[in-house]
This record gives C-alpha cells, sequence and structure tokens, in this order.
C-alpha cells in the first residue's frame, strides 16, 4: 500500500461487503486516509475483526452486520451512521455475488434472482437510503458503485452477472443525472478480475479459470483488491470534484480491446 496523503481526510463513509477482498482493501485505506468508517456485511465475526483492527492502528471504523437486499438494514447502517458520526459523506456500495456461469437456458431461477438481489437491488437499496442522508446533511457528497467489465461486454457464460452489472451502470448514470444539482457525484468503476477470497476459491475449483480471467487485459494478471479500493478513494475524494456518471475501468486494460 502506498503512503498515505490523507486524500478522504474527516469525511464519513460507508462501505458494503466490507468484511473481506475489495471492501475490506476499501476500510483499511479509507482509513489510512483519514475517513471514518460505517462497515456494513453479512459476516458479524469478521466485520468485528476489522473494525477491531482498524482501532488498533488508530482509525475510526463502526460495523453493522446487515444484508444489503434488506432494505432494512441498509436503513439500520444509514443510522447507525448519522448517529455515530453526525453525517454521511461518501458511499462505496460494493457488495455484490457471482456464481460460476452455465449457459442462460441451465441456470436456474434462483441464482438470477439472488444475482439480480445483491448486484442490483442492493445498489438501489443503498443510494435510496445514503442520498436523503446526503440532501440532509447539506454539503452534497460522493458514491461509488462497483459494477464490472461485464457491465460493459459480455464475458464468459454469465448472463445473469452481465445483466446485473449493465443495471449498476444504468442506476449510477441516472442516479448522477438525478443529483448533480444537488451536488452528489455518483460514479461506477467498472473492476475487472480481482484477487478476492470468492475469485481464489473459484480458481482452486477449476485452475484453467485464472488464465481465462486475464485472457483480455493489457495486463495479463489479476487485480489486487487494494488496486480497486485506491480508484474509489480516488473518486470518493474531492480531488474527483467534476467527476460524476462515469463509469471507470479498474481492469488492466481489458476494456481498452
Amino acid at each position: 500500500m502506498t503512503a498515505a496523503q490523507g486524500l478522504l481526510r474527516d469525511k464519513v463513509v460507508m462501505i458494503t461487503g466490507a468484511s473481506s477482498g475489495i471492501g475490506a482493501a476499501a476500510a483499511r485505506l479509507f482509513t489510512a486516509e483519514g475517513a471514518a468508517v460505517t462497515l456494513m456485511a453479512r459476516r458479524g465475526e469478521r466485520l468485528r475483526d476489522l473494525v477491531a483492527e482498524i482501532r488498533d492502528g488508530g482509525g475510526t471504523a463502526e460495523a453493522v452486520v446487515g444484508d444489503v437486499t434488506d432494505p432494512a438494514h441498509v436503513e439500520r447502517a444509514v443510522t447507525h451512521t448519522l448517529d455515530a458520526f453526525g453525517r454521511l459523506d461518501a458511499a462505496f456500495n460494493n457488495a455484490g455475488w457471482g456464481s460460476l456461469g452455465t449457459v442462460l437456458h441451465e441456470t436456474e431461477d434462483a441464482v438470477f434472482d439472488r444475482i439480480m438481489d445483491v448486484n442490483v437491488r442492493g445498489v438501489w437499496n443503498c443510494m435510496k437510503r445514503q442520498i436523503p442522508a446526503m440532501l440532509q446533511g447539506g454539503a452534497g457528497g460522493a458514491i461509488v458503485n462497483t459494477s464490472s467489465t461485464a457491465g460493459s461486454f459480455a464475458t464468459g457464460v454469465v448472463s445473469p452477472y452481465v445483466a446485473a452489472k449493465h443495471a449498476v451502470l444504468g442506476l449510477t448514470r441516472a442516479a448522477a443525472a438525478e443529483y448533480g444539482r444537488h451536488h452528489i457525484r455518483i460514479n461506477a468503476l467498472m473492476v475487472g478480475s480481482t484477487r478476492t477470497e470468492l475469485l481464489e476459491e473459484a480458481i482452486a475449483a477449476v485452475p484453467q479459470l485464472e488464465q481465462a480471467a486475464v485472457a483480455r487485459a493489457i495486463q495479463p494478471r489479476l487485480a489486487e483488491p487494494v488496486e480497486v479500493a485506491r480508484a474509489a478513494a480516488w473518486l470518493l475524494s474531492d480531488q474527483a470534484s467534476f467527476v460524476t456518471g462515469g463509469a471507470v475501468p479498474v481492469d488492466g486494460g481489458c476494456s481498452a480491446v
């Protein structure tokens, strides 16, 4: 990790999917950059361990165990943030879920529903509750939603995931247009294959998956979670003050070829 520069100094940030992978990397990075964070995820023990680690290092963090597919859980996380810190300046809506692909006609309806619930409704649930908190604060804010290279083009046999990540991009652009006059910036990260716990498990089961995952990229390797977190930190910072409605690739050049 590069030396902290205070990129998010004095900002209050909510992070979903925070117990592992990109979300956990973002929690560590954002607090190192000066933010106070509320971390939301389903796995309570991991979440509490991460909060303890951040606090032991001098950072400020709160944990809210919850599922982004449940509006009441998201509401609880936003309310907890306001109670703990008095405002919400920024949010990284990073929770997501996918599965090893099967062709469309062999995909179970339950798999489609789960992918759409977590990746699309989860982002909807979060923005629907985060934006009023930012409006209430009166100073605007910034939101980053995690999409994927699958939000730009079809990748393999994962049609529900491709559909969901396209939807995240649509939600991001529409919300950016709606709330720009309120000084709320909303962007999406188009993330390439990243060395998360879930992907490592998939590669362990299907070793050839790693080569397939990086075959399209100019930089033929997996991203490290912190590399994605750095892009999110910049977009949430005041340095990105004229960036909104964007789809920012963090994909090793995958979308360039």
